[in-house]
C-alpha cells in the first residue's frame, strides 16, 4: 500500500464508503472514504478526502477473493502479490466488490496487452520486420 497526496486521483470509476478491517490486535472495522480509479483503490480516513490517501495500486494486487454475504453486508478480501490479505466490507447494494473486480481485471488485461505488444515489437525489431498497427 502506498501513500499518495496532493492531486486528486484521475478517472474516478466509483466513490463511496467502505469499511476496512484494521491490522491491530482487535481487528476493528474502520470506515474509509474510497475512490476507485483505473489504477487502484484510494482510501481516505477523512470523508472530505483532505488527508493523504493510502493507495492499493492494482499493479500490487493479485486478486479479490472470499466474497461472503452476511445479512446486508458483503465481506471480501484483496490479496496482494506478496500474499498479504486486506479485508473489507460494504453494504450489499453498493456492489464495491464487483466494481473493484472489474477494475482489477481491466487493469490486468491492459497490462497483458501492453506486455504482448512490447514482446511482439521486440521480436520484430530483432528479426528486422515491421509490425501492423495494433491500435491505441
Amino acid at each position: 500500500m502506498s501513500v499518495c497526496g496532493g492531486a486528486p486521483p484521475p478517472a474516478i470509476l466509483k466513490e463511496g464508503d467502505l469499511e476496512k478491517r484494521s491490522d491491530s490486535f482487535l481487528q476493528l472495522w474502520k470506515k474509509r472514504r474510497c475512490v476507485l480509479t483505473a489504477d487502484g483503490l484510494h482510501l481516505y480516513s477523512d470523508a472530505r478526502k483532505r488527508g493523504k490517501a493510502k493507495v492499493l495500486r492494482f499493479d500490487s494486487l493479485a486478486k479479490l477473493e472470499c466474497v461472503e454475504w452476511k445479512g446486508e453486508r458483503v465481506y471480501f478480501t484483496l490479496v496482494t502479490l506478496g500474499g498479504q490479505e486486506i479485508d473489507f466490507r460494504c453494504r450489499e447494494r453498493s456492489r464495491w466488490n464487483a466494481e473493484i473486480t472489474l477494475a482489477l481485471v481491466g487493469f490486468q488485461n491492459r497490462r497483458a496487452v501492453r506486455e504482448l505488444r512490447e514482446r511482439k515489437e521486440h521480436q520484430a525489431r530483432d528479426n528486422g520486420e515491421r509490425l501492423r498497427s495494433w491500435g491505441p
